[in-house]
């Protein structure tokens, strides 16, 4: 089953439960997942879709980080929002699989110490391995403690 149809299917049980909040956050996520599918004019494969809930995840963070703290009602949003949309997420990584792929990385590519410099050039190798897998922010964080 893709998950637009996992969506949807979960959807229509929130609306007959009669969970609006929930209702709404399932339904923008159905919107982001087809109109990725209306550009690409094809389905979208696993890894598409992941990208897509990850995307939703990421812009609802921004949008509870830029909320003033006054406004309750719209972190309270944001957090049910989040906590609907994790559940169409993968597992991402915790930081002790993400130090170990950027030792590995490092590995490869030959480097003992390597300077604040080198950054871009680790990033390009080591993205890759953890895209959809990890928070690219936790990672670029992770990698700076190993640069000299």
């Amino acid at each position: 089953m893709s998950k637009i149809e996992e969506v949807r299917n979960a959807m229509i049980a929130a609306m007959k439960a009669g969970d609006k909040q929930t209702k709404e956050s399932l339904s923008m996520l159905l919107a982001a997942l087809k109109n990725k599918a209306i550009d690409k004019r094809a389905d979208l494969n696993a890894e598409e879709e992941i990208q897509v809930v990850l995307k939703e995840i990421k812009q609802t963070k921004e949008t509870l980080e830029m909320t003033p703290a006054d406004r309750t009602d719209i972190i309270e949003e944001c957090r049910k929002r989040l906590s609907v949309l994790e559940q169409y997420a993968p597992k991402l990584m915790d930081e002790t699989e993400i130090r170990e792929i950027i030792r590995e990385t490092l590995i490869e590519l030959g480097m003992d110490a390597p300077a604040a410099k080198e950054k871009g050039k680790i990033m390009k190798a080591l993205m890759p391995k953890v895209k959809g897998k990890a928070d690219g922010k936790l990672v670029n964080e992770i990698l700076t403690g190993f640069l000299k």
